[in-house]
């Protein structure tokens, strides 16, 4: 997995770099200035789409979706300043607990 971090932190220097490229060539760039609820509505529709082909069963469309998603997550991140580090961190953080544990945690 550690190549599999290794390139979403190389996917989101690339995102960070064409933060502020023009959005005419730069689909990066065109999501940052149209706004953190453009954003926010392509990962909600990436998610769903991924959540369909999920239920299709389509490994290859499973596949492309989810790096649909993970490239608006990604996106969204580096809105926010995010890095993917810091939720690399929050993920090592939960290791070892129960999902029914974190979850009774937060509520």
């Amino acid at each position: 997995m550690a190549s599999g971090s290794k390139t979403l932190e190389e996917l989101f220097a690339v995102i960070e770099s064409r933060k502020n490229a023009d959005p005419a060539v730069s689909y990066t760039a065109k999501l940052i200035r149209d706004g953190r609820l453009k954003i926010a509505k392509k990962v909600g529709e990436e998610g769903v789409e991924a959540a369909l082909a999920g239920l299709k069963g389509e490994r290859s469309e499973i596949v492309g979706e989810s790096a649909d998603l993970l490239y608006h997550l990604l996106v969204l991140w580096a809105d926010a300043g995010i890095t993917p580090s810091e939720v690399m961190a929050e993920l090592e953080q939960r290791k070892g607990v129960s999902g029914y544990a974190h979850k009774a945690k937060r509520d």
